[in-house]
């Protein structure tokens, strides 16, 4: 039986490659997105992985700001992916802005996405795991969830509950052999920060250590090994994967 797992935020970036290097490691995936907009371009996506890599792979629809949203969900999927042995925790969104000047509407919206979100959707969907008792739930959080940065207050609050959510996991669910890690990226090169000034980027760049931006495919790499039988005594840590950024 091939290991199945669900993959929030699975359309784009970061969560797209994590999908992509999942399904051709034989896992039958189990991917996310929040637009209706571009749901005909995200069931390609699924469908295309699924018969390049002979293995399944699905896409359904849920905002994770919104628990009856994931609710919903978790019925749909759960019914075709019975035996999840993995949940990664992707889905996300940013809004920069000076402390001073930050809405609550804005901060409200950051943490029902980053933090919120992701707490109810390891909740609605570990039960396969629990019945199982053995698997693995890995949260995307960021490096600045661990050093902050200025214009992203709230951001950086919401990345790094995500590490103290899955440290206490980790400890509640170690009984029941299921693993809970996080990783924390750098710079990644994504549409996000693609849209970025040049300065910016070169303002940036400095301040990694190996000297370059990372990759989607360098976090889905960690991500993977995190899921996989390699970590199978790793629990409760964070993998940072920011090129010396922080550390």
């Amino acid at each position: 039986m091939k290991p199945q797992v669900l993959i929030t935020g699975g359309s784009r970036g970061i969560g797209k490659a994590i999908c992509e290097t999942l399904a051709a490691g034989g896992y039958e995936v189990a991917l996310t997105y929040r637009s209706s907009s571009s749901a005909l371009a995200v069931e390609q996506f699924a469908k295309t992985l699924s018969e390049r890599h002979n293995t399944r792979v699905e896409a359904f629809g849920m905002d994770i700001s919104q628990t009856s949203s994931i609710d919903q969900a978790a019925e749909t999927i759960l019914s075709r992916f019975g035996n999840l042995t993995g949940i990664v925790n992707n889905a996300g969104l940013a809004i920069d802005g000076l402390f001073a000047r930050f809405r609550p509407e804005q901060f409200d919206e950051i943490l029902n996405t980053n933090l919120r979100g992701a707490y109810f959707v390891t909740q609605a969907f570990l039960r396969p795991l629990l019945k199982a008792r053995s698997g693995s739930v890995v949260f995307i959080s960021s490096v600045v969830g661990q050093s902050g940065n200025a214009g992203q207050s709230a951001y950086s609050a919401a990345k790094a509950g995500l590490l103290g959510v899955a440290k206490s996991l980790a400890l509640e669910l170690a009984s029941r052999n299921i693993r809970v890690n996080a990783v924390t990226p750098g710079f990644i090169e994504t549409d996000m920060t693609g849209a970025l000034p040049e300065a910016t980027k070169q303002a940036i760049l400095p301040k990694i250590p190996l000297g370059a931006f990372g990759s989607p495919k360098d976090v889905a790499g960690a991500v993977a090994f995190l899921l996989g039988p390699d970590s199978r005594y790793i629990t409760g840590q964070v993998l940072a994967v920011n090129g010396g950024m922080y550390m």
